[in-house]
């Protein structure tokens, strides 16, 4: 049988646990498709799918430097909360949109609130988390 390889278009049944069992993400009804080499998907699941057959079923525990990098402390900030607009929602885990300094969008976590402050995280929600993937590759699309 044919092995994917680097430049193939594929798409892969999956899903996305924590360490614990936590199901974190899934591909639902629809495979996911992307093309292995791209960095479509995180570097870890794109290494694992490449070389495998059309059919094939695995399991692969991604740690999280080959997945959404560790967790850096220097990307949670804490703002005055008088910054933040009365009609935005600042419960915790609740994800807003912020821009950077250089001006370009940034994903951020609230994390923390209290009278007088926001603590937001700009870390990916699975940075510094070890993933574990069942993957199935149901197809090659197109060969490089």
């Amino acid at each position: 049988m044919t092995q994917a390889k680097n430049g193939d278009t594929v798409r892969i049944n999956y899903t996305g646990r924590l360490a614990d069992g936590t199901q974190f993400d899934a591909s639902g009804g629809e495979p996911l498709q992307f093309t292995l080499g791209e960095g479509q998907v995180i570097p870890g699941l794109e290494t694992h799918v490449e070389g495998m057959e059309v059919g094939a079923k695995s399991t692969v525990t991604v740690p999280a430097a080959a997945a959404y990098g560790p967790h850096r402390p220097e990307a949670v900030v804490t703002i005055d909360r008088a910054r933040v607009p009365d009609n935005i929602n600042i419960d915790i885990g609740t994800r807003l949109q912020t821009r950077t300094r250089e001006g370009r969008p940034m994903q951020v976590t609230v994390v923390g609130v209290d009278d007088a402050s926001v603590k937001l995280d700009g870390n990916h929600p699975l940075a510094g988390r070890d993933l574990v993937f069942d993957v199935e590759l149901v197809e090659i699309v197109q060969a490089a």
